[in-house]
């Protein structure tokens, strides 16, 4: 077969217009190069994913790689400062005696971002489901141990130890379903289930009676707010939030907890300020981070790495933001819209 022959790709188009290969082209754009790489023809959906005009680009070098019969994938790098990827398939003519070859350029960059993602999601998957199985493992373990200890006929255990073996099961069984309601968060912000629903939320009610569901361990939180401030904010996320703020306290910091609320520039605005270390300060770029852990805490308190993530990730939701400010004790802050309290 001649290069005069069509019917494969890479064989060459005898005589003809070179625009009937584009106007039969199916991929998105078109750009016929010379051997010596610079650029004959194009068409506008070409100069489309180039971002500059037909004009501009006729007579420039490809600067890619081009092999008829092969194809590949190009990184486009745009004038103003953009990237595109771009599936490149090449075939061959010739125009007039002169060989030409024609790349058909489809932008597949939605697709690639869609597929990295995918691959971020899978990863972050296998981590959750690693960090489950390791989280899991000590409470469910201690529990057994405890439950076969309450079983034991033959163990006299005096009624105080029993009250002791009871409370440590509570404690075990707390710990699991703080760790459930973690993950269930996480995965509902993955697949943007975050509603965001704002209502009018009274903030010292609301935080009253967050304490009251931390039985024992509430006389160890000081509160200041007024009764008249109110957040606009799912209530339920808001609950995530103050919540993963205050067990973050109680596990790393010392009591008291102080948590206020207050208006500031139209918002609210709430601080929860512990009497602990603080925060090392190589460590704060990476505390709201997914799964971040201090490594100096990681053997002495148990931890997923997402309650800060979390705190951020629903605060944002909500129109507002979370962060940490560094001073004497260190301070985790929390800004909410503002609402309406004569509408509450």
């Amino acid at each position: 077969m001649t290069d005069a022959e069509p019917g494969r790709a890479g064989d060459a188009r005898s005589g003809g217009d070179i625009s009937q290969v584009i106007v039969s082209a199916s991929a998105d754009g078109i750009v016929a190069v010379d051997e010596r790489g610079i650029i004959r023809l194009c068409n506008p959906a070409a100069a489309d994913l180039f971002a500059r005009s037909t004009r501009e680009l006729i007579g420039t070098q490809f600067g890619f790689p081009i092999v008829a019969g092969e194809s590949a994938e190009i990184d486009l790098m745009l004038p103003g400062g953009g990237r595109r990827v771009v599936e490149m398939r090449v075939t061959a003519t010739i125009l007039e005696g002169e060989r030409l070859y024609v790349a058909a350029l489809r932008d597949i960059t939605r697709h690639t971002h869609a597929e990295r993602e995918l691959e971020a999601a899978l990863d972050r998957q296998n981590i959750v489901v690693a960090i489950a199985a390791h989280e899991l493992h000590n409470p469910l373990a201690t529990i057994s141990v405890l439950v076969d200890v309450l079983r034991d006929r033959v163990a006299a255990l005096a009624e105080e130890q029993r009250a002791d073996i009871v409370d440590r099961i509570a404690g075990r069984v707390a710990r699991l379903q703080s760790l459930v309601r973690k993950l269930l968060i996480a995965s509902t912000i993955d697949i943007g289930g975050v509603s965001g629903a704002a209502e009018r939320v009274p903030v010292l009610e609301f935080m009253l009676e967050q304490l009251g569901e931390l039985d024992g361990g509430s006389q160890d939180v000081h509160l200041s707010c007024s009764p008249d401030l109110v957040a606009l904010v799912d209530r339920q996320e808001f609950s995530a939030m103050l919540g993963n703020y205050l067990e973050n306290a109680f596990a790393y910091g010392r009591p008291p907890v102080e948590v206020s609320a207050v208006e500031r520039a139209g918002w609210v605005e709430v601080r929860v300020r512990d009497h602990g270390a603080g925060v090392p300060e190589a460590f704060v770029p990476w505390l709201f981070e997914r799964f971040s852990r201090e490594p100096g805490v990681e053997r002495e308190t148990e931890g997923t790495g997402l309650g800060l993530w979390i705190v951020r990730s629903l605060a944002r939701a909500n129109g507002g933001d979370a962060w940490y400010e560094p001073d004497a004790d260190g301070c985790f802050c929390l800004r909410l819209r503002r609402g309406d309290a004569r509408s509450a």
